[in-house]
């Protein structure tokens, strides 16, 4: 349980140096860049990637190059929404991103949906609404919109990354080498990106991103040690996880940082809990 622990913690780490980045100096999209060289290289050398396909399976270098794309796009998306809606909200619009891949699995792939699947689904799209939902103060009409936007990215991106490397599974890549690549893209192109905008480059947002990708590649590396002791009951390890991050991020944002979210955040909250329960303990029974 200690690693599981671990990972929530490093989850919740990392929006919370998003949610402060900004106010000591680090430029958001310095520390991204700088997170992907923390985090290749922790992964080469923890994970010891083999970047050979094997015979007659070339790697998907499309799938490698829109995860590249994505996933420091859905960073600089993560930090707005930390900003813009908070801890708690973030949190649980990206642990909500999960059904999307069930949802995709019905739409998309022809699965039969059963009416507890079914159910869980409505749960969770409810407590999405719900977190949408505006507070009932709130400074301005259109951060409460932007708010609102960055969630619903937040939701939808880290759906469609998930989505993403389970096709790269698919394909036989090995999870390491796929991690490996798609951050070494992920940096390639964030770099690309800063040097063709002249970047003024400070230490702080070096220093930020270092630990932004230890952070990162932490809560990976948890999350995977936690599959591998639990290996006989993955299904668990998904459940505390999803919900840990949710009420860990509700403690931290309530109390760290004194968001303020209504009854209908609240009751949203509640409803993403009760839907990764619903869904993981249906899975148990019916597996």
């Amino acid at each position: 349980m200690t690693y599981l622990i671990l990972s929530i913690f490093c989850s919740v780490a990392v929006s919370v140096l998003l949610k402060v980045a900004r106010r000591h100096g680090i430029d958001i999209r310095q520390a991204i860049a700088f997170n992907y060289v923390m985090a290749c290289a922790l992964t080469w050398f923890i994970l010891t990637p083999a970047l050979k396909p094997a015979a007659g399976q070339p790697l998907p270098w499309l799938l490698f190059t829109v995860l590249g794309i994505i996933l420091p796009v859905l960073f600089m998306i993560m930090s707005r929404g930390v900003e813009y809606a908070g801890i708690v909200r973030a949190d649980a619009a990206q642990r909500l991103s999960l059904f999307l891949t069930v949802l995709a699995s019905f739409v998309l792939f022809g699965e039969a949906l059963s009416f507890n699947r079914g159910l869980s689904l409505t749960l969770a799209f409810t407590a999405l609404f719900c977190l949408l939902w505006k507070p009932t103060q709130v400074k301005t009409q259109a951060s409460v919109r932007m708010g609102a936007l960055y969630l619903f990215l937040i939701w939808l991106g880290y759906g469609v990354v998930d989505m993403l490397f389970k096709q790269i599974a698919k394909t036989g890549t090995a999870f390491s080498s796929g991690l490996f690549l798609s951050f070494a893209l992920a940096g390639v192109i964030m770099f690309g990106y800063l040097l063709l905008r002249r970047t003024q480059w400070n230490s702080r947002s070096v220093m930020g991103g270092l630990l932004l990708g230890l952070l990162n590649f932490c809560n990976i590396l948890f999350y995977i040690r936690a599959h591998q002791t639990f290996h006989e009951n993955p299904t668990l390890v998904f459940t505390v996880m999803n919900i840990g991050v949710i009420s860990l991020g509700a403690v931290v944002g309530a109390i760290a940082f004194r968001e303020k979210i209504s009854r209908i955040n609240l009751l949203g909250i509640g409803l993403a809990i009760v839907a990764v329960l619903t869904l993981y303990y249906w899975t148990v029974i019916s597996g």
